[in-house]
This record gives structure tokens, sequence and C-alpha cells, in this order.
């Protein structure tokens, strides 16, 4: 693997992460009513620092941990990915977020879980994106007071 290989391989997820980073942000800044996106202001403006860091590191060079973002990686990778995408611009409008959450938990779970597909893995699969849709749930909604998106479910 050639040097230029090596900082395109880092070079071009940094790039994607900061775009990323940008919009979240640039949404979080222009969306209203204000009040309802000072938690992803919050959080974007580290999320966007972060990436930008993380950017300069990799033009400049002196990221050199890892191999990089390698074809089979972005192959294994693809089908969380796809679930991300539908559930972030799809499901979570329309099932609502705590419901869409769980279920995109579930798929990601189900496409990554080496063990084979019983019906105590199922139940598992099941139950571990239960708990933490419950934990984000405390967190979001009763601690934090954030909106999240409403659907069918709530």
């Amino acid at each position: 693997m050639t040097a230029s290989t090596h900082r395109l391989q880092h070079l071009v997820p940094a790039t994607l992460i900061f775009a990323l980073a940008a919009t979240v942000t640039w949404l979080s800044f222009t969306r209203e009513p204000a009040d309802a996106f000072l938690f992803p202001r919050i959080i974007s403006v580290v999320m966007i620092g972060l990436a930008a860091w993380n950017f300069a590191r990799a033009a400049l060079g002196l990221a050199r941990v890892g191999t990089g973002l390698s074809t089979g990686l972005l192959i294994r990778t693809a089908p969380g990915v796809a679930v991300t995408l539908v559930y972030v611009f799809f499901v979570a409008k329309w099932l609502g977020f705590y419901a869409a959450s769980w279920l995109a938990c579930v798929m990601i779970y189900a496409l990554y879980d080496p063990t084979p597909h019983s019906s105590a893995a199922w139940a598992k699969r099941i139950l571990v994106p239960a708990g933490f849709t419950v934990i984000i749930y405390l967190l979001f909604n009763t601690l934090l007071k954030v909106q999240t998106p409403r659907g069918i479910f709530f």
C-alpha cells in the first residue's frame, strides 16, 4: 500500500464525517423553535469540532493508526449504513423516534450478531434493544426534555 493510498483511505471517511457534522450543525442552527434544538446545537458544535480535527489530521497525513477504509470494510458496513439511512430519513418520522430506534437496533443486531438465528438468540436481539430504547427514552424525554420525532406510535 502506497503512502497516498493510505492517506486517501483516511481522508475519504474523514471528509464524509466532516460533511455529516457540518450538515447536522447547519440543521440544528436553522430549525425552529430554537429552544427545541438547544441540545442538538451543543452536540453538533462538539461534533463539528472533533470532525474538523479528524479531517485536519487525515489531510496532513497524521492519521497513521489502522488501515483506513478498505473495500472489504466498506462492503461489511454497507448493510448497517443502509439501515441507518432508512431509519434517519424515513422510519423515525413515520413510526416515531423510539419505536424506530428499537426497530433499527433489532435490525442491526440481527445483521451483525454472529450467533445462529434461533429463538433464544432472537429473544436477546429483541430484549437488548428494548432496554437500550428505554434508556434513551429516559435520557432524552425525562432528563433532557428533548423533542424527538413523533410518529404513529409516539
